[in-house]
């Protein structure tokens, strides 16, 4: 397993230390586990003036996964666009072809009263959301800022996608629901967005081959309603990049903090780029105060996704189900009665339990 590491910026450097414990663990056990380092985001700024150096490059292209933290830091919006951090990870998505996002969302039984939801909405919990990651929006040309003919300053962007781009990520969806309770929500704007009218009618027409999966569609406002009034409608949600960015953070608060959910984003052969959904905290960095487990069971998925090692992903979220199980919580889940602990703390409590 030829792993490329990206800790990146803020607390990403801390959690994926705690990460990288369990890989070792798996390592001691006899899997043949290669770990190399890359800078990305603002820590490749710093390192070679770019959000995306072309040794990261090199490497993530040549690993079999990429294990990478968080993005982004105060003293780096000042750079123009194309230097900023996020500008790395927009691009390293691009160059790995990386267009399926699959971010779980589900509710641990310890942490049913942390969730700002009542216990009875979001007990037993358990959403896929699938979000297509290299179109819309945020590729689409033409984009820029610019002035009118009277001098007042606009921006405009392109919400673009082709067909061909909806029909890959929607098999990738229907393949998912038929693992699953096989049910699937595409989520669009077709009252509104002609790209949304496109992105329907594609979903349908793929749809029919996938006969045992219950298709439904809804519209993205009445989505993010849903989300909050009865979320265990859904089993797998499948959108566009905008409004599965949008989405699917708001789903994470459901199970009571952004630090509990991992992501993996894979290509056409199961290669990934695998991250908690958070971003880099800059306020909380280097205080041992951030949530290791999203990006702890981030590498549970890569182990699914990327090595078929389905026993190793197991393993390692029954690790993290027993250290909550004992009481042990950072600051964003602690609760009376539980053990507050810090980053390295929790990290060493799954490898142990592990």
């Amino acid at each position: 397993m030829k792993i490329a590491v990206l800790p990146g910026d803020g607390i990403g450097p801390e959690i994926v230390a705690q990460a990288v414990k369990v890989l070792e663990v798996l390592s001691k056990e006899g899997r043949n586990i290669d770990l190399e380092y890359g800078e990305i985001g603002g820590a490749g700024y710093d390192a070679a003036g770019d959000p995306y150096p072309a040794a990261t490059s090199k490497l993530a292209n040549e690993a079999d996964a990429v294990l990478l933290g968080a993005v982004g830091g105060y003293r780096y919006d000042t750079l123009p666009r194309p230097m900023r951090p996020e500008q790395g990870l927009l691009r390293i998505r691009k160059d790995l072809g990386l267009f399926a996002n699959l971010r779980p969302a589900s509710v641990y039984p310890e942490l049913v009263s942390a969730s700002t939801l009542r216990p009875d909405v979001v007990a037993g919990l358990d959403i896929l959301i699938l979000r297509e990651l290299t179109g819309d929006i945020y590729f689409g040309q033409p984009r820029g800022l610019r002035r009118t003919a009277d001098g007042e300053r606009e921006g405009y962007d392109t919400m673009l996608y082709s067909e061909s781009e909806i029909a890959r990520i929607a098999h990738v969806g229907f393949r998912a629901a038929m693992k699953r309770d096989r049910r699937l929500c595409s989520v669009d704007k077709a009252n509104v967005l002609e790209t949304s009218v496109l992105w329907r009618d594609v979903v349908t027409e793929i749809g029919k081959e996938y006969p045992e999966v219950e298709l439904s569609h809804m519209y993205v406002d009445n989505a993010a309603m849903q989300l909050v009034r009865n979320p265990r409608q859904f089993d797998v949600m499948l959108t566009g990049n905008m409004f599965g960015d949008i989405l699917s953070d708001e789903a994470s608060m459901l199970t009571g903090s952004i630090g509990m959910l991992p992501s993996a984003s894979l290509d056409a052969n199961s290669k990934g780029l695998y991250e908690p959904i958070h971003g880099s905290a800059p306020d909380i960095a280097g205080q041992n105060l951030a949530n290791t487990l999203a990006t702890i069971l981030s590498v549970a998925m890569m182990l699914r996704y990327s090595f078929d090692d389905e026993d190793g992903a197991q393993r390692i979220e029954n690790a993290v189900r027993k250290t909550l199980a004992d009481g042990y919580r950072t600051s964003d889940i602690f609760q009376e009665g539980t053990r507050k602990v810090g980053t390295k703390e929790m990290g060493d409590a799954v490898a142990a339990r592990l």
